[in-house]
């Protein structure tokens, strides 16, 4: 049965991986995107919603029935931006998807966001992951939360490690993680779960 689904991060390396797995399983994802947004790469049935993580307008989520933030305020960015995409833009799409009636959010985190003091030179990055995790998990929402080891431009590897096996220096692909959330997003199979990925 075909899905009405947000995606947050469509444009990016991972969600160009998504949106495109997502259509060709006869899906309908639409791709939140910035005015600025470069959307030349989405494939044909990717649907535009304009929104900004970093103001977006009530409503954003309406006739959705999931939506997956697999966005990220980028490497480059300081510590303000992280706080305002990846923390307080993901908690407000929470609350503009719980608003609309979504029945289930998917959340890209990331390896270590399970830490609520996280240190070293990412800390600002897992500690707004941790927060819009537990923003999730507080909701009341269906929501499935995979928290990806470093990750890599590989394409699809013979199988994926979840969950208590994986060794944290190893990579996933974004490949891989796309996969895993279109999954995720379509049939259940990880609700009420976070989890951590890695590529085999």
């Amino acid at each position: 049965m075909s899905m009405n689904i947000l995606v947050a991060g469509a444009t990016g390396r991972t969600g160009l991986h998504l949106v495109q797995y997502l259509v060709d399983q006869g899906h309908k994802p639409t791709a939140l995107v910035r005015a600025s947004s470069d959307t030349t790469a989405l494939p044909q049935g990717v649907g535009l919603r304009n929104g900004d993580l970093a103001d977006l307008h009530a409503g954003v989520c309406d006739g959705m029935e999931v939506v997956i933030f697999a966005a990220g305020s980028g490497g480059s960015t300081g510590p303000e931006m992280t706080k305002k995409v990846d923390r307080d833009g993901a908690k407000r799409l929470i609350d503009l998807a719980l608003e609309s009636g979504v029945k289930r959010f998917v959340m890209l985190s990331s390896i270590g966001a399970d830490q609520s003091n996280p240190t070293g030179d990412i800390a600002p990055y897992l500690n707004a992951k941790h927060e819009a995790d537990e923003h999730l998990k507080d909701s009341g929402m269906t929501y499935s939360i995979l928290r990806p080891v470093a990750l890599t431009d590989d394409g699809r590897g013979e199988k994926v490690i979840l969950g208590e096996a994986v060794n944290k220096s190893a990579k996933a692909s974004r490949a891989d993680v796309a996969h895993v959330l279109a999954e995720a997003a379509t049939t259940g199979r990880y609700d009420g779960i976070a989890q951590n990925m890695q590529s085999a």
